[in-house]
């Protein structure tokens, strides 16, 4: 391999770039660096450099993606969600995507299914039965809808009489409100606070839900702008099908 190509040679941060456009889902700084060891090992050369590169120096080169983008206003930013990384338009710019995309219309959660989600997500593993003590009337309706859209799942069966089913939010939650981990969830921190573990299980009422919900839809509404590279690609590949 000649000189020039060698000069020629991408940056970590190039690389980690690229990978965040091209994936259709969040990245783990472990699959960006199986990716660089796997382009080492078969190109070899200049490239097996690429394969030595740790998650630190990994980390490294995503904050300064994350500043370069900012700096440049390019309507683009690396979110960190569900314990991932992905490169998606910035928020203030999402109307303009949608409307490109033509999903202004896209489907809202309603008040119960937010209302149930919450619950769902502060009180997690949760029984079916708890759920309904909380909010009062039946979730059955509500929880396959949310279970559809891939927000909760069955995490396992409870030891009680019957087995019956545990409920817990999903990968795709982080992914769709933008937040990292469970604990991220804006008040819930607040509500936890100062409270035994038992007491934590009785704790959330139907008082507790307005401020839960509130910040659910707000961060559902943003999300609902918010698209990343791989969605957009796709969506232009299926219109040249």
């Amino acid at each position: 391999m000649s000189e020039s190509t060698v000069e020629v040679l991408p940056e970590l941060k190039q690389i980690v770039g690229a990978l965040l456009f091209a994936a259709k889902e969040p990245l783990t700084i472990k699959r960006m660096r199986k990716a660089m060891i796997e382009t080492g090992n078969g190109f070899g050369g200049p490239y097996e450099q690429y394969a030595k590169a740790t998650d630190v120096q990994i980390e490294g080169a995503i904050e300064q993606l994350t500043e370069d983008l900012d700096k440049a206003k390019v309507g683009l930013e690396v979110a960190h969600v569900a314990g991932a990384y992905r490169l998606q338009n910035d928020a203030a710019c999402g109307p303009f995507v949608r409307a490109l995309l033509e999903k202004n219309q896209a489907m809202r959660l309603s008040k119960p299914a937010l209302e149930t989600l919450a619950i769902v997500a502060y009180r997690q593993p949760c029984l079916r039965s708890e759920i309904e003590e909380v909010r009062g009337v039946s979730v059955d309706a509500v929880l396959r809808k949310l279970i559809d859209m891939q927000l909760v799942r069955v995490v396992k069966r409870s030891e009680l009489p019957g087995r019956p089913w545990l409920f817990g939010t999903t990968q795709k939650f982080l992914e769709h409100f933008g937040i990292n981990d469970i604990n991220d969830l804006p008040g819930s921190q607040e509500l936890k606070r100062a409270m035994p573990v038992e007491e934590k299980k009785k704790a959330a009422t139907t008082e507790d839900l307005p401020e839960i919900e509130k910040e659910l839809k707000e961060k559902s509404e943003a999300a609902d702008t918010d698209v990343s590279m791989a969605a957009l690609d796709e969506e232009i590949q299926q219109d040249e099908t």
